[in-house]
């Protein structure tokens, strides 16, 4: 089971691609990436449009286009990411989904899964925040390909 959606898991292992290939200035076209990542091009250009749209990359139109990060790498969280493409939902909806959660808020009747769920998710929201693109670029890059994106 995985905590992020898959469009999430996208938006993010194609930020670290961009962080890993891209260069200042330098845009890499949807057809690289998708091919690099395995994903369906039309599928993730409107991935990486929400996240243009949220200033967290930048594209360029035309032949010489593509998409780059809009800020330094080590700038963007995964935080970030998740919060464009999957919302708040992970660290606030109810995690089994109980109609009184969404009736009256968890926190005025939780149900027993928030009371021990909280701190796991609080422990997820920091650890999200505090990791950045650039950071995982940087370990993926040091394992000299033995890790994939």
């Amino acid at each position: 089971m995985a905590i992020l959606s898959n469009t999430c898991q996208y938006a993010i292992r194609a930020s670290i691609f961009l962080a890993l290939n891209g260069g200042d200035e330098a845009k890499i076209g949807i057809k690289k990436i998708a091919e690099e990542l395995d994903i369906p091009a039309p599928f993730l250009s409107k991935i990486l449009q929400n996240l243009v749209k949220d200033k967290i990359l930048s594209s360029t139109k035309g032949p010489h286009g593509g998409f780059g990060l809009a800020k330094d790498p080590h700038d963007i969280s995964m935080l970030e990411i998740i919060q464009v493409i999957d919302g708040n939902g992970l660290f606030e909806d109810c995690l089994i989904g109980l109609r009184s959660c969404k009736e009256k808020g968890h926190d005025v009747v939780p149900c027993p899964m928030h009371r021990k769920f909280r701190p796991i998710s609080n422990q997820l929201y920091k650890l999200f925040q505090k990791e950045s693109i650039g950071s995982l670029a940087k370990e993926i890059k040091e394992a000299e390909g033995k890790i994939g994106i």
